[in-house]
């Protein structure tokens, strides 16, 4: 037996007009490419509204959460941070001088590199990077589970590290 097909989406439309003017394509990969952009981008949507309450974007999550998920005594680099972030130090410096002023990160000087700076999460930065991913994991999880059985959540993350492999090694910035 098949499983049941999924209704028709804005890719479907997309795909059925290129279809229509170029029938000697194979269209599979620019429909699966494009649904992958579309979740991504929705999931991004809305998780700005889930993180929103914590006083943080998405940007500003992935510093609290890089610095939180690096343990004690969670703090990292300006280096460190961009690495983890692939991010440029001039992207990072928004981001951070954002945190500072919502008392989520304080800038110390590094004790091995007079030069140098770490950045430590506040206590007020760790509780916001502990709620706020505990946040983003119940979205994900609620969307995840409104959609596919948890045999088809796993097959799906399976298929997508599949696919990631060709990009390893790539920067996204």
């Amino acid at each position: 037996m098949e499983p049941a097909q999924s209704p028709a989406d804005a890719v479907d439309a997309i795909v059925g007009q290129w279809r229509r003017e170029r029938p000697d394509l194979d269209l599979d990969s620019m429909a699966i490419f494009g649904r992958i952009h579309r979740v991504s981008e929705l999931s991004r949507r809305r998780l700005k509204s889930v993180f929103a309450p914590f006083g943080i974007g998405l940007s500003e999550f992935d510093v609290v959460a890089t610095l939180r998920r690096s343990g004690e005594p969670f703090e990292l680099s300006p280096k460190e941070l961009s690495r983890t972030l692939m991010l440029t130090s001039g992207g990072l410096t928004g981001r951070l001088d954002k945190l500072e002023r919502a008392g989520l990160i304080e800038r110390r000087p590094d004790p091995s590199d007079r030069r140098g700076l770490r950045i430590r999460l506040t206590e007020a930065g760790w509780r916001a990077a502990d709620e706020a991913v505990t946040a983003e994991i119940d979205e994900l999880a609620r969307v995840l589970s409104s959609a596919l059985s948890p045999a088809e959540a796993r097959t799906l993350g399976e298929l997508l590290r599949k696919l990631h492999g060709p990009y390893a090694g790539d920067s996204l910035d």
